[in-house]
């Protein structure tokens, strides 16, 4: 065997993932737009920052959080995942560490007790943090943390505490890169396309049209994988744990969940728990 190679669910070489953050009433029509294309997005909440039950917003604000009902409603059996984004959308990095713990922590249970779920996923507020507050994410129980630094390209995190995404939305880059992701006939390492944002952008700079195109080229297609952030930190971190055999002829899949994998030009899947001969 010259080479093993990463794929996803049912043998695919990509996936699309998207995070977009705050929690705020834009968020709604975002989930019919991804919902009606079949994609899927990772929403990071502050729940200390609630619109009160029964706001009303004045006329012209842009930026319009929703009430934890109106949260509830919107993401709660969705297929989206929920991640945190702080207690209060702090600065991370200028607090001492009890007090990012705190942020981070606090947002957790109450993300946890509101959608009866373990979270173990995060979005840096404004995109900031230092090497103390990547440590302190990974005490609060926090797997992965995106950041804001694209790379405009489609591989997979290096370090999934410093989670860098593809692309922002209003990237120039954006379809361009969207028609390479689909276009491209992945011969090795798998590809990743992840998306971010904020949903009241589209209402601030008036292009809706943009996740619009952007959903309908994407989405529906048989040889993409569409999950959450989550769904594909478990599924790489399950697939980091196959054991190989000395000659590799043999496989082990410790996880409890189907993997896929190429090697030598073949595709294969292992099923949990299972041991199985290749080549």
């Amino acid at each position: 065997m010259t080479s093993v190679f990463l794929r996803f669910p049912q043998g695919r070489a990509k996936a699309l993932t998207l995070s977009y953050d705050d929690g705020v009433e834009q968020d709604m029509r975002l989930v019919e737009i991804l919902n009606r294309y079949g994609l899927k997005c990772t929403f990071n909440l502050n729940s200390g920052l609630y619109a009160p039950e029964g706001t009303v917003y004045p006329k012209g604000r842009i930026h319009r959080r929703m009430t934890e009902k109106q949260v509830t409603e919107t993401f709660l059996n969705s297929g989206h995942e929920i991640a945190c984004h702080t207690l209060n959308h702090s600065f991370l990095d200028s607090l001492p560490p009890a007090l990012a713990a705190m942020e981070i922590l606090k947002d957790r249970e109450n993300l946890e007790r509101q959608f009866g779920t373990i979270v173990r996923g995060m979005a840096y507020p404004y995109g900031t943090y230092n090497d103390s507050v990547v440590e302190t994410a990974k005490s609060c129980g926090i797997v992965y943390a995106r950041t804001v630094e694209s790379t405009n390209s489609f591989s997979l995190p290096a370090d999934w505490l410093r989670l860098k995404p593809t692309c922002h939305h209003d990237s120039k880059e954006l379809m361009p890169l969207a028609r390479k992701f689909a276009e491209d006939k992945v011969t090795r390492d798998p590809y990743l396309f992840y998306l971010w944002g904020h949903s009241y952008e589209f209402e601030a700079n008036s292009n809706w049209s943009v996740i619009e195109e952007f959903a309908r080229y994407m989405g529906n297609r048989d040889d993409v994988w569409y999950a959450t952030n989550i769904e594909i930190y478990d599924y790489i971190d399950d697939f980091n744990r196959l054991q190989f055999s000395v000659d590799g002829t043999r496989v082990k899949n410790p996880s409890a969940r189907a993997l896929w994998f190429e090697a030598d030009g073949r595709i294969y899947e292992i099923a949990p728990g299972s041991t199985m001969e290749i080549g």
